[in-house]
């Protein structure tokens, strides 16, 4: 079981894009609603173009995950998108487990993510396979 702590969630702004820096797990419950409430709200304000920081989100869970998949789809419908942003190892995983990896664009750098969204810049696109490479095995010193 993980401890219940709250979900933190800064936005910031950067060249126009919606920066939302997440802290802590998200979760079933009050997190994922936050998450979708932020998102209903920044729509509400015309801001499409988000990207998610999930740097300081430790653990996502069924509910999190789906969360992250109504506001991506809710966003492409506004003729928006979101992106992922400095994802652990383990939260990696669980969007390769899921092919949701296939989905969203994810990406290590935040000048990259940002750059995303204008489409005469160059990007360099996360690669998650060189990323698993790179990342030693749980419990490896």
């Amino acid at each position: 079981m993980v401890p219940s702590m709250a979900l933190e969630i800064r936005q910031r702004e950067k060249e126009g894009i919606v920066i939302l820096d997440l802290s802590g797990p998200l979760t079933v419950g009050e997190p994922a609603a936050r998450v979708r409430q932020v998102l209903h709200d920044l729509l509400a304000a015309d801001r499409k173009n988000v990207i998610l920081n999930l740097r300081d989100v430790d653990y996502i869970d069924s509910t999190g995950l789906g969360a992250m998949v109504v506001c991506y789809t809710t966003l492409r419908k506004a003729g928006g998108d979101l992106k992922l942003l400095n994802l652990n190892r383990r939260n990696i995983e669980l969007l390769v487990l899921t092919k949701l990896s296939t989905v969203f664009e994810i990406f290590a750098d935040e000048q990259d993510a940002v750059n995303s969204f204008f489409p005469d810049r160059a990007i360099q696109r996360f690669d998650i396979l060189a990323f698993l490479q790179q990342q030693p095995e749980p419990g490896d010193a």
